[in-house]
């Protein structure tokens, strides 16, 4: 019997349609960078971090925000563990604008850096875990790879990561998958735009305001955009120099990370060898999951597997006691 479940488009679709869990109690606060910029920060279950529980760090994928169904779902499974979870919005993607011409992009670990700082010096004796999905899992892995055996998480988890960016930015251009990024190209130019209004954005990038909506592919946003304003000189330098995949063997801490081969964002191409990887990375790829999916059960019973995965995996580097409520 056919499952509509195996089907990639269903898996990411579903995934990100089904109902989400409403979380109460979300702290939200606001982290102050050197250049004069912020990030907002969410917590949930942030009281357990003063027990000296765990505390994991999640970073979200494009245009993603604590609105994100698998933020919340990962947030929900983790806290009933006991851990404290905390979102890191990049910059622009919490609700409001950030201050600069700048944005984030897929190989930024500044902020994400600092941040984990910041939380490892509030809570020095609670272990510190780090996930990072679709764009957010790129970063974390480059991240990991590039601070090695001073990387602050303990252990991490990217999902879904876009780990050769050229080659995703051609395999989301084919096919159903412009849809995807028709979808998410929307708020991007709708950011874009925003930032004409306080800057001079063609002197910085040479890119007319009107010119913006003719932007169709992430290629040519990045093109225009996110390599020059980041100091880039192309958007083939750009991709070279934050592809995840080039640093995945430095990484010691361990690091898990999951993978579909039928995720429509990126295919098989980003998928590394088993000679690319250091011993502390774990790989799972799974046949069918989609992007960020991995639904098992069915249309009526749908059975997350995504979240059960990250906090059984999490689970095994921390000494959980008994929660105090």
């Amino acid at each position: 019997m056919f499952n509509p479940l195996s089907n990639p488009h269903i898996q990411t679709l579903y995934a990100t349609f089904a109902p989400k869990p409403d979380l109460h109690h979300l702290k939200w606060e606001r982290f102050e960078l050197p250049d004069g910029d912020f990030v907002d920060c969410v917590w949930y279950g942030e009281n357990f971090a003063m027990q000296e529980r765990p505390v994991t760090v999640l970073f979200h994928g494009l245009t993603g925000s604590v609105r994100s169904p698998y933020i919340l779902r990962t947030m929900e499974r983790l806290g009933k563990l006991g851990f404290a979870v905390v979102l890191m919005h990049f910059r622009g993607c919490s609700g409001e604008s950030n201050r600069l011409p700048r944005s984030y992009h897929s190989g930024d670990t500044a902020d994400a850096t600092l941040w984990l700082h910041e939380v490892k010096k509030r809570y020095p004796n609670s272990p510190l875990f780090a996930v990072g999905f679709s764009l957010g899992g790129n970063m974390l892995l480059k991240l990991m790879g590039e601070c090695g055996a001073d990387a602050l998480p303990d252990a991490a988890v990217a999902v879904s990561a876009p780990m050769d960016l050229a080659a995703c930015a051609k395999r989301i251009d084919q096919g159903f998958s412009r849809l995807y990024q028709r979808h998410l190209m929307k708020p991007l130019k709708e950011q874009l735009i925003d930032k004409y209004r306080l800057f001079d954005m063609q002197a910085l990038i040479g890119l007319r305001e009107r010119d913006v909506a003719r932007l169709k592919t992430f290629w040519e946003f990045d093109d225009v955009y996110t390599a020059p304003v980041h100091g880039f000189e192309s958007v083939g330098e750009y991709y070279a120099r934050c592809s995840a995949k080039r640093f995945l063997s430095g990484i010691v801490k361990p690091t898990l990370i999951l993978h579909a081969e039928d995720d429509p964002f990126t295919g098989e191409d980003v998928i590394p060898g088993a000679s690319d990887l250091p011993g502390d990375v774990t790989l799972e790829v799974h046949k069918q999951g989609g992007h960020i999916g991995f639904v098992h059960g069915s249309f009526m019973k749908p059975e997350f597997w995504l979240f059960e995965r990250i906090a059984d995996y999490l689970a095994t580097f921390s000494s959980l006691p008994p929660l105090q409520r």
